[in-house]
């Protein structure tokens, strides 16, 4: 059974960031080490910057010359219906 331990890697060692595991002997130990993806600036700082320009969007009327938005958006994805489910008008 694989257990999983917090650390950190700094110069060639891993630094326990919770309790470290404890170990039955001195010798070696096999282990596996994944390096987890840090956000970036542009992955956090997108969803305040989208809903910005949506709600600029919205404040000028972007979208108001489309008369039925939900036939609008069938064309532009080019949905097809779903089998065994009716078309609501």
């Amino acid at each position: 059974m694989l257990h999983t331990y917090k650390a950190r890697l700094n110069h060639h060692q891993l630094e326990w960031l919770d309790a470290p595991p404890e170990l039955v002997n001195l010798h070696p130990v096999m282990v596996f080490v994944t390096f987890l993806e840090e956000p970036t600036l542009t992955q956090t700082a997108s969803g305040p910057r989208m809903a910005e320009i949506l709600q600029q969007m919205a404040d000028r009327n972007a979208l108001s010359q489309i008369p039925d938005p939900v036939a609008w958006q069938r064309e532009i994805r080019q949905d097809r219906s779903l089998p065994g489910r009716e078309e609501s008008c």
